[in-house]
């Protein structure tokens, strides 16, 4: 009986040994990557080409792997949508596109209210994600919806105008009706047009049935949705590049992720980063060459007609300010930080904008 008892001490040893020299069980992370808008666009193209890669190659060996799902283009979140659909758990991250959110994500939106600023689309990336890490608040503002902002800015490039009729002076507008995104529509106040709010996933239609007269836009999504069939006028007003989101993941899924899952996504965000830029420059040249093959009739705005469209509008950065200071967030911090990131880097604004 004691021989007995030994053998099978024993061999409880050696199972044990062995069960501690074999590798972890691999886990398989089940991930929904939200984007509201197709992959056509840079943004999407490049998480699910770039982002979603860099992750997988930086997990193999951690003993870790990810299932995706990629839900884009409508099929989970509509445009503005991704922030709640993140939130509420049904995807666990993605692309925000906080221009459609300018009261849950005000802060994020400093760039729309400083219009004519830098056309420097690297610029005005680099300063926003630099004031996340500076300025508590512009995290808080993510967290306060259970969302971890990840970064992997990405922005929109210098926005211009583009209508059914030529614009060749800033008299021409009286009257217009022009699709805006979010923010934007407070850059047509005083000018005389009619600010009609929209999206890319309307722009076409809306200008098409008369909704619309033009549409404020951005170049490589404009040919995307080959605008220029509707609205075949192209006005380089030189409204800015502006800074239009990030990758978010749910802020309680995030906390609970193992630190390689981690270091993964935050390695495929970096990547994300590099490729958006990289490819962006190259992207905005043929979107404007590909819409004057196909009809588009390019112009700039006078300078002086750019002039006096800063000057006839409201002060839209200091009553953006103000309306955040009043909410308990920094507003004003935010803004100052902003234009002083811009001027510091050689840009000239046709007015100060934390002024009356």
């Amino acid at each position: 009986m004691d021989f007995l008892r030994g053998r099978g001490a024993a061999s409880g040893l050696v199972m044990a040994a062995l069960a501690l020299a074999q590798p972890a069980r691999a886990e398989t992370i089940d991930i929904v990557a939200v984007a509201s808008h197709p992959p056509i666009f840079l943004w999407v193209k490049t998480l699910s080409e770039v982002f979603i890669p860099a992750v997988d190659e930086a997990l193999k060996g951690s003993g870790h792997s990810i299932d995706w799902t990629e839900a884009y283009g409508g099929t989970l979140a509509k445009a503005g949508g991704e922030m709640e659909t993140i939130e509420d758990g049904l995807a666990q991250l993605g692309i925000v596109s906080t221009l459609f959110e300018p009261s849950e994500l005000s802060l994020q939106n400093v760039s729309y209210v400083t219009p004519f600023g830098s056309d420097d689309i690297a610029l005005v990336l680099r300063s926003v994600d630099e004031m996340h890490d500076q300025i508590p608040g512009m995290r808080q503002i993510w967290e306060d919806h259970d969302l971890e902002y990840l970064g992997g800015a990405f922005g929109l490039e210098d926005y211009m105008l583009m209508t059914k009729e030529p614009v060749p002076d800033l008299a021409a507008l009286k009257g217009r009706k022009i699709n805006a995104p979010g923010a934007a529509v407070n850059w047509l106040e005083n000018t005389g047009a009619v600010g009609v709010a929209g999206n890319l996933t309307t722009y076409y239609n809306d200008i098409q049935t008369g909704v619309a007269d033009g549409v404020i836009v951005f170049p490589t999504a404009a040919a995307a949705a080959k605008l220029q069939e509707v609205a075949p006028y192209i006005t380089r007003t030189h409204f800015g590049a502006q800074y239009a989101g990030g990758i978010a993941a749910q802020k309680s899924w995030w906390d609970a992720q193992p630190a390689e899952v981690q270091e993964a996504i935050r390695t495929g965000v970096r990547a994300f980063e590099a490729a958006y830029h990289r490819d962006l420059e190259t992207r905005v040249a043929e979107a404007y060459a590909q819409m004057e093959a196909n009809g588009a009739r390019i112009s700039e705005l006078p300078e002086a007609d750019r002039s006096a469209w800063a000057a006839a509008l409201p002060p839209i950065g200091l009553n953006w300010a103000r309306e955040q200071d009043a909410r308990g967030l920094p507003g004003t911090e935010v803004l100052q930080a902003y234009i002083q990131r811009l001027k510091e880097a050689g840009t000239v604004l046709p007015r100060d904008w934390s002024a009356e």
